[in-house]
């Protein structure tokens, strides 16, 4: 069954859980091209700007611990200096991707994640504030609260936030929040010069030498509030276990978040740290968080209609996006 649903030529990991029960675990491909190591269901994979999600999560423990409101500013919460970016700008506006402000990879100006390290290290960006010297001496995008535009900066600033409220890294803050009361052992941001076992090398394919290289140079050397967790597909499951079941947030919270805030003109919605999609033929609503960088590629649906988890990823950025739709219509 699994061999039908995935291409042949797909190399990562399908985990599909219904109704509680796992129905499908594949794995397909090396997680190191050049031992032959294979990628195994506990092989732990770049997830990109899905980390985007449990940076929201953290952020809305800290508004239902009272530590925090969504109507909050950087000006009242950060103390370094902003520049040109609007003081007055909210934590909703940065969690539903509305602030404008400017955003260190602009997807209108840059094609490719790697372009951004061209004349700035890669090996530097191990810490949120150093992603600072990106975008900080840059003009505002829009007026705040204006539209929709996807913004990586904006959830930097959040994970800043983070910092700023509980004294510590905000890898550790969501370790113990998140990660630790979920069980996700396996999941964390790690430094790419220090990985951990049975983490999956990511692959980008040159096609002037017809081979493969590693994508160590074409992204953060750890990453940040704007993404970059090491995940499982099963700790991903065991994340919507906890969301979905009120464990991390209280269900009106819960309720809030998955809740349309904001739109991106092109047919998809978004909560707070999370994508909503309405199928206009089913009219069912599916929630879903993505992430794509060189040689990564990930996504991760929940149809509340069907009861059905599906998550995706791969470590040669191969297109998770066609394979989900060929599995919803197989399921």
């Amino acid at each position: 069954m699994n061999k039908v649903m995935l291409s042949e030529d797909f190399r990562g990991n399908l985990f599909v859980k219904q109704d509680g029960k796992i129905i499908i675990e594949s794995e397909q491909g090396y997680a190191d091209l050049a031992n032959k190591r294979l990628n195994l269901k506990n092989t732990r994979f770049a997830s990109a700007s899905a980390g985007k999600i449990f940076v929201s999560v953290a952020i809305q423990i800290l508004i239902e611990k009272g530590k925090l409101d969504f109507r909050d500013t950087l000006g009242q919460l950060l103390t370094f200096d902003l520049h040109q970016i609007d003081p007055e700008v909210t934590v909703e506006q940065l969690l539903t991707h509305t602030s404008g402000v400017p955003d260190y990879f602009d997807e209108q100006i840059m094609d490719e994640y790697e372009q951004l390290w061209i004349d700035f290290p890669s090996y530097k960006i191990r810490e949120n504030s150093d992603l600072l010297p990106l975008f900080i001496d840059k003009p505002m995008q829009y007026p705040k609260g204006t539209k929709f535009s996807y913004n990586n900066s904006g959830f930097v600033l959040l994970a800043l936030i983070i910092e700023q409220l509980t004294q510590k890294p905000f890898d550790s803050y969501l370790e113990e929040v998140i990660f630790r009361p979920c069980q996700m052992d396996s999941t964390g941001y790690f430094e790419l010069d220090r990985l951990p076992s049975n983490c999956a090398n990511n692959y980008i394919y040159c096609e002037s030498t017809d081979s493969y290289r590693t994508n160590i140079y074409s992204v953060d050397a750890k990453g940040t509030g704007a993404g970059g967790a090491f995940i499982t597909t099963g700790d991903i499951s065991r994340f919507w276990d906890a969301l979905l079941h009120h464990r991390l947030l209280t269900k009106n919270m819960t309720e809030q978040m998955f809740q349309v805030h904001s739109e991106d003109g092109e047919g998809s919605y978004y909560g707070y740290g999370i994508w909503i999609h309405k199928d206009k033929n089913t009219l069912e609503n599916i929630l879903y968080f993505q992430g794509q960088d060189p040689g990564v590629s990930f996504i991760s649906e929940y149809n509340p209609t069907k009861n059905i988890q599906i998550t995706l990823v791969s470590n040669f950025g191969d297109n998770v996006w066609r394979e989900i739709r060929k599995i919803r219509e197989a399921i």
